[in-house]
């Protein structure tokens, strides 16, 4: 049989021993669960970028079909007794007016764009407040403080060589 001290179940076991379990399968389910997200995610995008090829292709065929059917109207009032050269000339006619009107619609529909007019008053009102803040006064630090509390020895090397202070001649070399 298993040993019962080896049981995830067993009341033998330490606090520390029961969270480092805990933290450990914790872990283990957030690993899972990104895994899984990105599994989700990469379908979706494989998904996405096929109905993107489809509808790009979908619509280079209808572009290469519009002189077709161009054409093919042309023959037809044609055929209806109006001249070739009148019946190129109605088609082409009907694409201008096809265009102007597209024209218009997407001239109102820009006009009606206007500027994002909450964000800018909220980064109005956040420069208005950054303006009038004072900045918390921090109390200045020599140079030999701040080279002494990183534990520098260059300065103290300085110091021994040239016989002053090895802070601020280090501050001045810097410079």
């Amino acid at each position: 049989m298993s040993d019962p001290g080896n049981y995830a179940g067993s009341a033998d076991r330490s606090i520390g021993q029961l969270v480092a379990s805990a933290t450990a399968e914790m872990s283990a389910l957030v690993h899972d669960e990104i895994a899984l997200a990105k599994a989700e995610v990469r379908q979706d995008v494989k998904r996405g970028a096929i109905g993107s090829v489809a509808f790009v292709v979908a619509g280079v065929l209808l572009l290469f079909t519009m002189p077709m059917l161009s054409f093919a109207a042309a023959y037809g009032i044609h055929n209806l007794g109006m001249g070739l050269a009148w019946s190129f000339l109605i088609v082409a006619g009907g694409f201008v007016l096809l265009a102007a009107l597209l024209g218009l619609i997407g001239y109102r529909k820009f006009k009606k764009v206007k500027p994002p007019q909450k964000s800018i008053a909220s980064a109005k009102q956040t420069a208005a407040v950054l303006q009038s803040a004072k900045p918390h006064p921090r109390p200045s630090l020599r140079a030999d403080a701040i080279i002494e509390r990183s534990g520098s020895t260059l300065a103290k090397n300085v110091e021994d060589r040239t016989g002053q202070d090895g802070a601020a001649a280090v501050a001045r070399s810097s410079t």
